[in-house]
């Protein structure tokens, strides 16, 4: 049956092999310690069961092993944050065509380009009405139980071979030369690729000490929160206030919730929780259009695109942020008490 850890297998085998291209590249002025980033980011991918059950026969228990294991890691970030910090991951060869190559290629393929790139949400979406449609094809491949987080993420990679192997054919390149140009994207993206999973652990570190309610004693304390409408605009700007700070609506939304949505907008002033749900998300993906700190959406485009101000994407998506955050307080306000 297919588990999810395979997924995480492959993503760092891939990993590890941009390390040893890195560690390679003499070009790099920073090669041993570009490499060294991408193989330990890689090896926290691979470390599952295994690692697990391995720890815990040297521990001589599995909780003591699983610690050891969580330490081990721990200490894998923190090296890795240190080697980004100080400049540890640089660019250098990567084998590509020239410039008159590219375009001649460009000309060539025209449209056909973007053939790639479709094929992945194309296969996806299949992936996913098939398992949900076709009966026992889901329990063929996943075995028994509810698998849709798996299934879309299957689905996916499914996307993503197919994807590649057509690219393979219309450039007519080996695919070492992919690999390469991973190690391209991965280098030009540098710390940020990390950013997403590293938001996620403090979103639940902010959960676990008690920062929602927190938040729920200052707003009840300080703000007039028994008016309906400061109340919802509390929540909304909180929403967005907080995911700039974190960078993830997913994980603000937890903590605003908890603090502000159910224990004022719901239980006292009896509002509708899937109004709020819905609305506070949309409130914190206006902050993800104005913070730094959600690099996937903002730092990583302006790298890739070399843009020489890497805060031009942010810069363009404040006016848009700010009127959607308007319109989102008094959506808010009108919808929730119908």
């Amino acid at each position: 049956m297919f588990q999810q850890q395979y997924l995480m297998w492959l993503a760092g085998i891939i990993l590890l092999v941009v390390a040893v291209f890195s560690w390679r590249d003499h070009a790099n002025p920073r090669r041993l310690t570009t490499g060294l980033f991408w193989a330990l980011y890689g090896l926290i991918f691979l470390i599952g069961d295994g690692a697990v059950l391995l720890m815990g026969h040297l521990a001589g228990n599995a909780e003591q092993g699983q610690r050891w294991l969580h330490i081990g890691v721990g200490i894998a970030v923190v090296v890795m944050a240190l080697i980004a910090g100080f400049g540890g991951v640089r660019l250098g060869s990567y084998h590509q065509r020239s410039d008159a190559e590219k375009q001649a290629s460009a000309k060539r393929l025209g449209n056909k380009l973007f053939l790639p790139a479709l094929a992945i949400p194309v296969v996806t979406v299949i992936g996913v009405l098939a398992f949900n449609n076709l009966p026992g094809l889901q329990q063929a491949v996943f075995g028994a139980g509810n698998h849709s987080t798996l299934i879309t993420l299957f689905s996916m990679m499914l996307g993503c071979l197919i994807g590649w192997l057509v690219a393979l054919k219309m450039t007519h390149e080996k695919p070492a030369q992919s690999m390469q140009e991973t190690r391209r994207l991965l280098d030009a993206v540098g710390w940020a690729f990390i950013l997403p999973q590293i938001l996620a652990t403090l979103g639940l570190l902010f959960t676990s000490a008690g920062v929602g309610n927190a938040i729920s004693h200052l707003t009840e304390t300080y703000l007039a929160v028994d008016n309906r409408f400061v109340a919802v605009a509390v929540y909304a700007i909180g929403m967005a206030l907080l995911t700039m700070v974190m960078g993830n609506a997913f994980a603000a939304f937890p903590i605003v919730t908890a603090g502000i949505g159910i224990p004022i907008l719901v239980l006292q002033h009896h509002g509708n929780p899937a109004v709020m749900a819905a609305i506070g998300m949309f409130s914190g993906y206006c902050g993800t259009l104005m913070t730094p700190m959600a690099a996937n959406f903002n730092l990583v485009p302006a790298r890739l695109l070399e843009l020489p101000d890497r805060n031009a994407v942010i810069k363009a998506q404040v006016p848009t942020g700010v009127l959607l955050l308007v319109v989102n307080i008094f959506l808010l306000w009108f919808m929730m008490f119908l």
